[in-house]
């Protein structure tokens, strides 16, 4: 296991500072029961002290002192816990064994390429430049209105962003995904149960004052929908689908994309979820891999399909595929959609489970963009 955490960035020292605080928490429980043990004894015997008629004031000193000691190892043991507790909540999840290991994206496996590359008489223009001169995308207001990473559409580019996210639900949901209308906001167990927090606090927008925050991605809605609950057997698999605008700080990109619609703070993405069983995972993954993919090619889209490596993977996946789409103006493919299988990662955190004779068993939930609607524009 320690290997495997190891290929997706977990030192050797958190590892280490995980074990300790599992023997310590182990040790402080041990102390506790002897203690109550003790404590125990002592009062079975000083009500029999109690009923000859003997001196029971050194054991009654000696039971207040074992009550005062209980109540401070309790405290100890809640404490350490609790760091137990954030420390697991920050170790992602194992990645599978078929994912490459690699440090970072230069080291991702491009699995297939679909449709053929454009070819141009004439120097292809960036999507920021074509979009303000075609009247479709306003920056400059759209950071007056905001700051920097905010843009605003207009005419043609408003409404051929709105008939993307209905044609991406109708397509979705023509391949079987199950239409949602969900909140913009989520609280913090919403966000704990599909990994953004604690760990990935700073990239989210916290409303002042509210147990709430402005989602980062349908998924995190969709997958805890049903959260703390035992799902039918029966209804598994369940395929949904969503249109959201999704928030992110994006505090770790400083100086990344910073010119047109790439990395925004605001962008609208519809969203595939799906929660299944352990045995049904694989077969809708590949499922959704290839509804993200066929939604490309309806578009005439090249692009192709890259497996990320251990080094790229996501906190919360085990397994990725990126669909990455041919982008003339700046010439290369960029990520368009990311599919992935977070085995029970995810329900274990979010308690979604189904039950199966008279065990409950953890279900397996996967996430993926279909797709980025910005970057499709």
């Amino acid at each position: 296991m320690s290997k495997a955490l190891e290929k997706k960035g977990v030192t050797q020292e958190i590892l280490a500072n995980l074990k300790k605080q599992v023997e310590d928490a182990k040790e402080k429980r041990k102390e506790m029961e002897a203690s109550q043990a003790t404590q125990k004894k002592l009062s079975q015997q000083f009500g029999a002290y109690k009923k000859e008629g003997k001196d029971i004031t050194p054991l009654q000193d000696e039971i207040n002192q074992l009550k005062e000691n209980k109540q401070k190892l309790e405290d100890e043991v809640r404490e350490i816990e609790s760091s137990l507790q954030n420390i697991a909540m920050g170790i992602p999840n194992l990645p599978d064994d078929c994912v490459p290991i690699g440090a970072d994206e230069n080291e991702n496996v491009v699995l297939s390429t679909i449709g053929e590359k454009p070819t141009f008489t004439f120097e292809p223009k960036e999507h920021w430049e074509l979009g303000e001169n075609n009247g479709m995308i306003d920056f400059t207001r759209g950071v007056k209105l905001a700051k920097s990473r905010f843009a605003a559409l207009k005419g043609i580019g408003a409404r051929l962003e709105r008939a993307l996210i209905n044609y991406f639900l109708d397509f979705n949901r023509e391949r079987g995904f199950e239409e949602w209308y969900v909140p913009f906001m989520a609280n913090t167990n919403t966000l704990e149960g599909t990994g953004q927090l604690p760990k990935f606090g700073d990239d989210l927008f916290k409303i002042e004052g509210e147990d709430l925050y402005l989602i980062p991605t349908a998924e995190v809605c969709l997958t805890n929908l049903y959260n703390d609950e035992i799902v039918d057997k029966d209804e598994l698999p369940m395929l949904l689908t969503s249109y959201t605008p999704c928030f992110r700080k994006e505090a770790g990109s400083a100086g990344r994309d910073t010119r047109g619609m790439i990395r925004q703070h605001q962008f609208d993405k519809v969203e595939m979820v799906a929660i299944t069983t352990p045995e049904q995972s694989a077969r809708i993954f590949e499922k959704m891999v290839n509804c993200a993919s066929d939604l490309l090619t309806s578009l005439g889209l090249p692009h192709q399909k890259v497996q990320l490596c251990t080094g790229d993977l996501g906190f919360s996946a085990a397994t990725t595929i990126d669909l990455e789409v041919w982008l003339p103006g700046q010439n290369t493919y960029r990520e368009i959609s990311s599919i992935s299988n977070t085995r029970e990662f995810q329900a274990r955190r979010a308690k979604i489970r189904y039950k199966d004779g008279k065990k409950n068993i953890l279900c397996h939930t996967l996430n993926g963009s279909s797709l980025a609607v910005g970057r499709t524009l």
